[in-house]
C-alpha cells in the first residue's frame, strides 16, 4: 500500500466529506484528487516565482535608480483588476437574470461585453449562468438592438444538412419560448429564414419551413400534454400540412419521420439554469450551516456557508442554487469575537473601512455590500476554530498591501 502525504490525506478527508464524491467511480475519484494536488503544486510554484521576481526587481532597482517593487506592484494591481472583473461578471449575470437589459448594460459598462449585436448574440448563445426564460424574453423584444441580436443569434446555429426536427431541438434548447404569440412569431420567422438558407432546395420558400416548424411544435403539445385527450395521428399530421409547400405537398415520408421523432422523443423544455455554481461548489474547502449577523439590521440568521477558491459564499439554505452573498477573501483577517450573548463567534475584518463584497437585494439583484465586518457564530468552540483556520488558509495576500497601508498611515500622521 502506497503511503500518502499529510496534504494528500487532508485532501482525501475533504473529498470524503462530500457525499457526491462517494457516487464517483474509483477512477473519477483518483482524477479529482490528482487535479486538486496539481492545483496546489502550481500555486506553490507561483508563490516561489513571485518571491524570485521580487528579489530580481530589487537588484535591478539598485542599477536603475527606481523604487524596488514597481514591477511586482503592477502585477499585484493586475491581479486586483482580475478579481474585480470576476465580481463584475457575477453581478452582471445576476442582473441579467433579474432584468436582461440592465444586466447586459452593466456587463458592457464593466468592459466584459462588447456593445455589438454580434457579441451580445454570442453571450446569449453560450448562456453561461443565464436563465433560459430571460434569454427568450430578451430575444423576443420588438425593438433594437434586440431584433438584430435575434438575427445574429439564429445565425450562430449550424443547420446545414440537418433535418428540421433536430434543428428545432437545437434552437429551442438554447432558450425558453416566451408566452406572447407575436414574440414567438418573430423568433420562428428568423429560424425559418436561416434554416432555409442553410438547406437550399429542401423547401420552396421560408414560409413553408415556418408553417411546418409551428406544426411540429403543435404536434409536440398534442402528443405529450396530458390535458390533450385526442392525440394527433401520423395521417392527421400529414393531412394538416397538405399544400404548405408553395401550394404543393411535402414528401409524406419527411412528415412521417418528423412525427415519429416527436412521438418518440418530445422537445425538452429548457429550465432556468439553476445550477449556476455547481462546478464552483463541487469540492469546497469547507461548508456548513452557521449563524450570521445582518449588516443593516443586526439580527442573527442561520445561513449555509461555502468556502472555496478564496471566497466565502453564503446561502439562505443549502438547497439554494445561487448565493445570497459573496465575500472575496483578499487582505482580510479573521479573529474570535467575544460577545456576551454570542459564544463561538468569529469576526472577519479589513484594514479598510468596508469589506469588498456583494449580496443579493430584495429584488434579486446583486449589489455591492457595505459591511465593515462580518460576524458569524458557530455551534461550538471546535467548529469555530475549524472555520477560522480554513478561512485564514483561504485569505489571499497582496504582498505590497501591508507596505501600502503603512505608507498610508504615515501620510495621515504627517497631516
Amino acid at each position: 500500500m502506497v503511503a500518502r502525504s499529510t496534504r494528500e490525506s487532508y485532501l482525501l478527508e475533504q473529498l470524503e466529506a462530500d457525499k457526491r464524491f462517494h457516487s464517483l467511480s474509483d477512477e473519477q475519484k483518483r482524477a479529482v484528487i490528482e487535479v486538486r494536488r496539481k492545483k496546489e503544486l502550481v500555486q506553490r510554484e507561483l508563490s516561489v516565482i513571485d518571491q524570485e521576481l521580487a528579489r530580481i526587481d530589487q537588484e535591478l532597482a539598485q542599477f536603475e535608480g527606481r523604487h524596488p517593487g514597481a514591477a511586482a506592484a503592477a502585477s499585484a494591481e493586475h491581479n486586483r483588476n482580475d478579481n474585480t472583473k470576476t465580481l463584475d461578471d457575477v453581478q452582471g449575470r445576476q442582473r441579467f437574470n433579474a432584468d436582461p437589459k440592465k444586466g447586459i448594460a452593466s456587463l458592457i459598462e464593466a468592459g466584459l461585453l462588447n456593445d455589438t449585436p454580434e457579441d451580445i448574440a454570442v453571450f446569449l448563445y453560450k448562456g453561461e449562468r443565464l436563465h433560459k426564460t430571460k434569454i427568450g424574453e430578451y430575444l423576443g423584444e420588438n425593438k433594437e438592438p434586440n431584433l438584430t441580436v435575434l438575427r445574429k443569434f439564429v445565425e450562430l446555429f449550424e443547420f446545414q444538412k440537418m433535418d428540421i426536427v433536430t434543428a428545432l431541438r437545437n434552437f429551442l434548447g438554447k432558450f425558453r419560448l416566451p408566452g406572447e404569440a407575436q414574440k414567438i412569431d418573430r423568433m420562428m420567422e428568423e429560424f425559418a429564414t436561416v434554416y432555409c438558407q442553410a438547406n437550399a432546395g429542401v423547401y420552396s420558400k421560408s414560409d413553408t419551413c415556418y408553417v411546418l416548424a409551428f406544426s411540429i411544435i403543435m404536434l409536440n403539445t398534442s402528443l405529450h400534454n396530458p390535458s390533450v385527450k385526442d392525440k394527433l395521428t401520423a395521417d392527421q399530421f400529414v393531412k394538416m400540412n397538405n399544400g404548405i409547400n408553395d401550394g404543393g405537398d411535402l414528401p409524406a415520408q419527411l412528415l412521417i419521420d418528423a412525427y415519429n421523432s416527436i412521438k418518440t422523443t418530445p422537445f425538452e423544455i429548457p429550465e432556468d439554469d439553476t445550477q449556476d455554481f455547481t462546478i464552483t461548489f463541487y469540492n469546497p474547502d469547507k461548508r456548513g450551516y452557521l449563524v450570521k449577523e445582518g449588516g443593516k439590521h443586526k439580527s442573527w440568521k442561520k445561513r449555509y456557508f461555502v468556502l472555496t477558491d478564496n471566497c466565502l459564499y453564503y446561502f439562505v439554505k443549502e438547497s439554494d442554487s445561487e448565493p445570497k452573498g459573496i465575500v472575496p477573501l483578499e487582505n482580510l483577517k479573521v479573529e474570535e469575537c467575544r460577545l456576551k450573548d454570542r459564544k463561538f463567534t468569529l469576526e472577519i475584518r479589513s484594514d479598510e473601512k468596508f469589506i469588498k463584497s456583494a449580496k443579493t437585494d430584495s429584488g434579486g439583484k446583486m449589489v455591492s455590500g457595505n459591511h465593515e465586518y462580518y460576524r458569524i457564530q458557530a455551534s461550538n468552540q471546535e467548529e469555530m476554530t475549524a472555520w477560522m483556520e480554513s478561512i485564514r488558509k483561504s485569505i489571499s495576500k497582496d504582498p505590497f498591501y501591508a507596505q501600502m497601508q503603512a505608507r498610508k498611515k504615515n501620510a495621515m500622521c504627517k497631516q
